[in-house]
């Protein structure tokens, strides 16, 4: 049976390959977080976004928007068009993925704005420098629950801290410092998935569960490398994690962040070869021109200089081209695909970055 989400639809968790795993490795002062992208369609670009860039929140049903002003520029991995991202980090290191959570039930309609449960991750990079400046925003913003894709989040930042962002029952859930036992993602809730783990003495057991197999085999190997003298770089390691927790020809996209250095390495679309780019390399004043890398180029290695300037085009395209492709399990309809691509002609530059 085909799903039917009003705008987008991400990492459906309910078939055993579509799934995403998330984690955050540190160690020596080091951090880094690693993302796995599993579904039908690995079309996207790396897309960069710039500070003082005018906005409104994106098509909330019912209820008030918000408007602002980007304070951060960012980097981010996207689907379905410009300000629409499945991740990214922003200059001041924080992260943010999604990952598919079946049981999430966003907030009902109240005084706070809605928006787009995508435009929430861009909203966060936009505006936010670390864990607790996302957590305080709940206050002013909230998803916009009609037909949103039932999501859950891992977020790090530049200290160090992580934390899970679920929404469970109306309210948002968030597991922090002591209540994070592990710095694992997958498509449980996450006290559940803990849960399990815990009550497993075997640290080679299996779960019977795959979105419980991932997160404990993330789990162990997370907790080898910050337990053990393993001299293996941790970019190798955290490619080597996201390896195993892999899910064959699904997982589209890998994708490692060097939060401590601003740097982001990926391999996308069944491509063996790693390409890499430090946000250091980036103008984000909104006086230049958007640019975007096209992730079914086929170049490795260095690619900040393969940016181009991202053209409306081109970007209805890429949406276009995500719902095209995805359509076997999802359907995107024509009118959604149109006010998405509509939306990258109303973001203006308010002032210099």
């Amino acid at each position: 049976m085909k799903k039917f989400i009003a705008l987008f639809c991400l990492c459906l968790a309910t078939a055993y390959t579509f799934a995403c795993s998330t984690f955050l490795l540190s160690k020596n002062g080091r951090h880094f977080f690693g993302r796995n992208y599993d579904w039908v369609s690995g079309n996207g670009m790396v897309m960069v976004n710039a500070r003082g860039v005018a906005k409104t929140s994106f098509m909330p049903s019912d209820g008030r928007s918000i408007s602002w002003v980007s304070g951060y520029g960012s980097v981010t991995f996207n689907q379905f068009g410009k300000e629409f991202p499945h991740g990214g980090m922003n200059e001041r290191g924080l992260v943010i993925e999604l990952m598919w959570l079946s049981e999430t039930s966003y907030p009902e309609a109240d005084d706070r704005a809605g928006m787009n449960e995508l435009q929430w991750i861009q909203y966060q990079l936009d505006n936010c420098r670390n864990i607790a400046e996302v957590i305080a925003t709940d206050k002013q913003i909230r998803i916009d629950r009609q037909g949103a894709a039932p999501l859950h989040y891992l977020v790090a930042d530049a200290s160090g801290k992580a934390a899970t962002i679920e929404f469970i029952d109306g309210k948002m859930v968030v597991h922090q410092g002591a209540d994070l036992s592990f710095p694992v993602l997958t498509n449980t809730v996450y006290k559940d998935a803990v849960k399990q783990v815990n009550t497993q003495k075997d640290v080679k057991a299996t779960f019977g569960d795959n979105s419980v197999e991932r997160f404990a085999t993330a789990c162990r190997m997370v907790q080898q490398y910050q337990g053990n003298d393993i001299k293996e770089e941790p970019v190798d390691y955290a490619f080597n994690i996201l390896g195993k927790i892999a899910q064959k020809n699904f997982t589209k996209w890998s994708i490692v962040y060097d939060i401590t250095n601003r740097q982001v390495y990926f391999i996308a679309n069944g491509q063996t070869q790693r390409k890499y780019l430090s946000l250091k390399d980036f103008d984000f004043s909104c006086s230049t021109p958007t640019v975007a890398f096209s992730l079914s180029d086929t170049r490795s290695g260095g690619i900040s200089k393969q940016f181009s300037a991202l053209s409306f085009d081109q970007n209805k395209k890429l949406i276009e081209q995500s719902a095209k492709e995805s359509a076997g399990e999802v359907q995107v309809s024509a009118n959604a695909q149109s006010r998405a691509a509509e939306y990258f002609r109303l973001v203006t530059c308010r002032q210099p970055g």
